[in-house]
């Protein structure tokens, strides 16, 4: 009996050594990663110190002046009194707005368009053309015949909806069959087949196409907001100083823009990692 209770135990003490060890191993990869890409960013701003250094430019931004303009901007606002966070908030409202519906329409019509080809074959003489369109090209038309907020969602929609509508697309054909005839022959129906095959077949592709949409969302609301008009947002900011010649403060915006589209990188990225912890990562 003592040799049999003593067994469980053993083994209970094994796993949790193993999940301690996993832990530790895990923490320790992180500080790995982020020793190493502070090590890159010193290596970045060195060369931008030495290239400051060396220009004769007196336009050129320094590191001090984008420090000192940051810290201006962030305690006493724009030249119009607006201030960083109202900028950044500004553009992120516009952009997930955006974001959102073009990630609603593009799964459902990549879905629709990938399970039924005729009707991607009976329209592409419409949507090709229009994929090839780049989303700056549509500011003109949106600043005449949209107003406020709309005309800033629809151009990021353009900008990110067909990123995730292609990566849909083209991920349906390679569902694997013997998954869905599987389905079928434990007497499942179609909506089980969308349900448990389908989607969760095409879930990365979904999410690789919102990261491409996320990128071109962010490059789309620059544009947009330094011809809109509107006082508020981070691409005006960038407008602003550059008419008055100021590119430290225009760098202060760009950083901004940078360090919001890596937040939402990065928040995209734990979504697919806890989504597909069974996936192993291929190294050389």
């Amino acid at each position: 009996m003592a040799k049999a209770e003593i067994a469980p135990v053993e083994a209970s003490h094994i796993s949790e050594l193993k999940n301690r060890i996993g832990k530790s191993s895990r923490v320790s990869k992180r500080l790995k990663i982020y020793a190493y890409n502070m090590i890159t960013l010193g290596i970045f701003l060195l060369a931008w110190a030495i290239i400051q250094n060396t220009t004769t430019s007196s336009y050129f931004p320094t590191i001090g002046g984008v420090e000192k303009a940051a810290v201006e901007l962030a305690t006493k606002g724009d030249i119009q009194g607006f201030s960083l966070i109202q900028h950044a908030w500004a553009s992120s409202l516009r952009v997930l707005s955006g974001f959102g519906l073009a990630l609603v329409m593009g799964v459902t019509l990549g879905l629709l368009m990938g399970l039924y080809p005729s009707i991607y074959e009976n329209s592409k003489v419409i949507i090709e053309p229009v994929r090839f369109i780049p989303p700056i090209a549509w500011i003109p038309m949106a600043m005449v015949l949209l107003r406020g907020f709309t005309r800033y969602v629809f151009i990021i929609w353009v900008g990110a909806f067909f990123p995730i509508f292609i990566s849909v697309l083209t991920s349906i054909p390679r569902v694997e069959t013997i998954l869905k005839d599987s389905v079928k022959v434990y007497g499942g129906s179609r909506w089980d087949i969308l349900k448990k095959i389908v989607i969760p077949s095409v879930t990365p592709e979904i999410l690789a196409g919102a990261r491409i949409g996320l990128g071109d969302s962010w490059m789309c609301i620059v544009a947009a907001e330094m011809i809109g008009g509107e006082p508020v947002g981070v691409g005006r900011l960038i407008l602003k100083y550059a008419d008055l010649l100021n590119m430290n403060a225009v760098v202060v915006g760009m950083i901004l823009v940078g360090v919001i589209g890596l937040a939402c990188n990065e928040v995209v990225l734990q979504i697919e990692r806890r989504l597909f912890r069974w996936r192993s990562q291929i190294t050389l």
